[in-house]
């Protein structure tokens, strides 16, 4: 027994220790499911549970995190699915878990979604079911019921009681679901509405009236009690209209349809016949009831009434009336359904007349007898106011009374002619009366057509009549011709024979006959080179005339057209005479003689008499030069140049192996015209260089050597403006002067006089130098010390180019003269002081500024850079003063 017990512990320490070993591996081969956390409803992550979202949420919104975990720390992904058939409002990321909406969500057609939110690790997945709870937001209106809204109401209904009710739904929950009614425009209407039960009443103190307003349209609102949608607060309201039929009731009497009433009594009528019908109508046009006629008074037993149709009938024969008006007073009286009369009736009157029968219409009567047609013959333009005389017309109407009153008018072209007299009574005779004479117009129409119109006016027959006038229009000469323009514009070459047409002008006159006849010539005696045909009108030039647009190419002149009484009127004609290309463009000479100076141009022209472009345009070319290549001619001006590589003399006698600078080429000027003319000169030019004349100035010289006006000018302007200049300074020194109030003395620097042998000669050397006419002396630079050039630029025979060998000086600006030094004197008199050493001031000195003081010092100072100054001794300075002082008094004494 002891050794099997040994043995079984011995076997249960194996097993337990084999379990230990193994139980690591064991552990590691289990895998657990993943899983949700559970945040609770309020949270935004976890599993979903009891979530709720807002019907109003934008699609797109992110609205839940999916958030779990696997108890083995593996990665996680999450799913979301829904059952077939159901719509998918929500997607998942399956990485982030995030949940957002896709699909717009309305509470009111389903106010919660199922769905199943599932976790994987991969291998193990855990499916959970959701809810998702749709809550309200105010997005629905009010819904009226059982539209449309219609309700008939007698219109004796009393104030405040209860029409109709009219009930809405709103879907929403909450305040939005809950509805208020209220009418628009209450101040018009006759209706009131409880606003929380929609029961409509009339308003106190409003009553309904059918024969007013039979229908009224009422407007009620619905509106919900509001509530949020999309974050802001929102009220939504519905309309409906009320349709309000009022009943009619027995309230109102009958009234007479087509007052008033007349009746006429003939001469012809017979007894029973209808004279006049009343017509009257219950008030109460809904339920109207049936009418009585009777007559209550004025029928004096010859006149009576249908009861039910209202007719009034003739009870006797016409000659047994005593009276010709007649007033009868005409009952019309409601019945009740037993035929019995109500209380509700009206009273009407009518008036009956005892008339003559109109039987007989106006009648137009002329000499012979009734005539439908009157004719007359005249004058167009007769005078305003004038008579027809030659119309005989008479109308009657053999009526009597009202039957015979007609009027009288004229049918045809308006406020031309009018009738006399407008208004007949019986019988007249007609007169016709011209209105506007312009309208009477022959060549408008020969001849004017009116109907004449007799209307009867207070007769129910209106019996009329018409007769035609025809007036026929004779011709007068009361038209002027007229062109067809009021000016006429021709062109002709100048070189057409004598004889040519020009233009045709044209004129019109309406009037018929001779007087239509229109006659042309030319107005005035101005122009004598062109004729104009009588009848035709075409304007042609004297056989012997010769248009030359060179001389004149403009004319212009009057036509006269004039009918046989003399009437006329003018046109302008305006003739160009056209240039032709006859003339050549020539030159002053077949030979031009010009100096070029290198660098600037020399130029040729040529003429051309044409009058005008292109004929008169010129162009120039160079049509041979000896040598060849050398020049350019502009081709518009015909300035001739030098190629741009020829600088200097040195390039030009380098082309050359003549030793004269003289070249010479054909220059040919051609017109534009058509056809084109030209003709040749042959240029010679000398071609010189200027070295040593530089500046502005020797440019200008250079350039109008051919243009001495030019430099005259030129000259005459400079000297105008230094003339002004001086006249400038010379106003304001003085006006400077005349307001100084103090004469100061003018200092002056006594200097010591040169010695004579220290002077030196006065020199000026002239840089240009000149004389007598030869033209080759025209341009010298020189100096007596140095070398000099001379230019002859007009000497045919070749230019002279000498060259000196050492360049000029500049010229020296001359020295001033010696001061004169007389002998002093012992005791000198105020007027007798020595002038070189101190002035005695003037006025116009003492007047000038300290600047202009200034300036003269130096002046004096600078006269001789070895001057020295000799002694003066106290004692002459203090008389040279005491005397200063005496002038200056004197001078202040005499000038004030």
């Amino acid at each position: 027994m002891k050794n099997q017990k040994k043995k079984r512990r011995c076997f249960f320490l194996l097993v337990f220790l084999v379990t230990l070993l193994l139980s690591p591996s064991l552990a590691r081969q289990t895998d657990y499911a993943p899983y949700f956390y559970d945040n609770g409803p309020s949270s935004t992550n976890g599993n979903m549970a009891l979530f709720s979202i807002s019907e109003d949420t934008e699609v797109g919104t992110q609205l839940y995190i999916l958030n779990g975990t696997d108890p083995e720390g593996d990665a996680v992904w999450f799913g979301l699915t829904f059952e077939k058939g159901t719509r998918e409002y929500l997607r998942v990321d399956p990485k982030s878990g995030n949940i957002t909406l896709i699909q717009e969500l309305d509470r009111e057609k389903q106010g919660e979604i199922l769905a199943f939110v599932s976790i994987t690790d991969g291998r193990n997945k855990v499916i959970e079911t959701i809810r998702v709870f749709v809550t309200d937001a105010n997005d629905e209106q009010p819904e009226f019921q059982n539209l449309p809204f219609t309700v008939d109401v007698p219109e004796d209904t009393a104030a405040g009681i209860s029409i109709y009710r009219v009930q809405a739904v709103d879907k929403d929950m909450g305040s939005g679901g809950s509805v208020n009614y209220y009418l628009l425009g209450t101040t018009t209407t006759r209706f009131t509405i409880d606003g929380h039960s929609g029961v409509l009443r009339i308003k106190p103190g409003e009553t309904l009236d059918y024969e007013t307003t039979a229908t009224h349209f009422v407007i009620v609102v619905a509106k919900d009690g509001g509530g949020q949608y999309k974050g802001k607060h929102q009220v939504l309201t519905s309309t409906a209209t009320i349709t309000i039929n009022v009943l009619d009731a027995q309230d109102t009497p009958p009234a007479f349809v087509g007052t008033p009433y007349f009746g006429y009594v003939y001469e012809v009528s017979l007894p029973g016949s209808e004279i006049s019908t009343v017509f009257a109508k219950d008030g109460d046009e809904g339920n109207p009831n049936p009418i009585h006629y009777s007559i209550t008074n004025g029928s004096e037993g010859v006149f009576t009434i249908n009861s039910t149709s209202g007719c009034i009938s003739l009870t006797a024969y016409p000659v047994t009336l005593r009276n010709e008006l007649y007033e009868i007073q005409v009952k019309a009286t409601e019945m009740g359904q037993s035929e019995e009369l109500l209380d509700y009736y009206t009273m009407t009157v009518v008036t009956v007349r005892v008339v003559d029968l109109n039987n007989h219409p106006p009648t137009f009567y002329g000499e012979n007898g009734p005539q439908s047609q009157f004719e007359v013959t005249m004058y167009e333009h007769p005078p305003e106011g004038e008579i027809l005389r030659g119309l005989k017309i008479t109308v009657n109407d053999s009526d009597q009374g009202a039957n015979a009153k007609f009027k009288l008018r004229l049918v045809g072209p308006g406020r031309v002619l009018r009738v006399v007299p407008q208004t007949v009574l019986n019988e007249a005779q007609v007169t016709v009366i011209v209105e506007d004479s312009a309208a009477i117009d022959y060549e408008k129409g020969k001849s004017l057509t009116y109907k004449l119109l007799a209307v009867e006016i207070d007769t129910p027959e209106r019996f009329s009549a018409t007769a035609d006038i025809v007036i026929h229009l004779l011709d007068t000469n009361d038209n002027t011709p007229r062109f067809t323009s009021e000016y006429y514009i021709a062109r002709i070459p100048e070189n057409s024979p004598g004889g040519s047409n020009v233009v045709s002008v044209t004129a019109n006159d309406p009037d018929s006959g001779l007087w239509g006849e229109v006659k042309y010539s030319i107005y005035g005696s101005r122009y004598d080179l062109f004729l104009i045909h009588p009848s035709s009108g075409i304007i042609y030039t004297q056989a012997w005339a010769i248009l030359d647009a060179e001389v004149k190419s403009k004319y212009n002149f009057y036509v006269k057209a004039e009918d046989t009484e003399g009437k006329y009127s003018l046109a302008e004609v305006f003739v160009t005479v056209l240039d032709i290309n006859d003339h050549v463009p020539e030159f002053d000479d077949s030979r031009v003689e010009r100096t070029m100076v290198i660098g600037a141009p020399v130029k040729v022209e040529a003429i051309d008499a044409d009058a005008g472009s292109p004929n008169n345009i010129i162009e120039y070319s160079i049509m041979q030069a000896e040598p060849d290549n050398i020049f350019d001619i502009n081709s518009e001006t015909g300035e001739i140049n030098l190629k741009s590589y020829i600088k200097s003399m040195e390039i030009v006698q380098n082309i050359t192996k003549q030793k004269d600078c003289r070249w010479s080429l054909v220059v040919q000027a051609r017109d534009r015209g058509s056809p084109s003319f030209s003709t040749t000169a042959v240029v010679n030019i000398d071609i010189t260089e200027a070295t040593q004349v530089n500046g502005p100035m020797a440019d200008f010289l250079l350039q109008s050597r051919d243009n001495p006006m030019k430099a005259l000018g030129m000259v005459a302007g400079v000297i105008s403006i230094l003339v002004g200049i001086t006249v400038l300074i010379s106003t304001a020194t003085f006006l400077r002067n005349t307001k100084s109030n103090r004469i100061m003395p003018a200092r002056r620097i006594v200097i010591r006089r040169r010695p004579p042998r220290d002077r030196k000669p006065w020199t000026f050397n002239v840089p240009f130098r000149g004389s007598g006419n030869d033209s080759s002396n025209k341009f010298i630079v020189g100096d007596q010390e140095a070398g000099s050039v001379n230019v002859n630029l007009n000497n045919k025979g070749g230019p002279r180019c000498s060259r000196s060998k050492s360049k000029p000086t500049p010229p020296r600006a001359p020295c001033l003269p010696p001061p004169s030094c007389p002998p002093p004197s012992s005791n000198p008199r105020p007027s007798e002081r020595p002038r070189h050493w101190a002035a005695v001031p003037t006025v116009s000195e003492g007047l000038t500024s300290t600047g202009s003081r200034t300036s003269s010092q130096s002046r004096e100072i600078n006269i001789s850079s070895d001057t020295s100054r000799i002694p003066v001794s106290s004692a002459l300075v203090s008389e040279l003063k005491m005397r200063l002082e005496q002038k200056i008094i004197e001078s202040n004494s005499s000038y004030y």
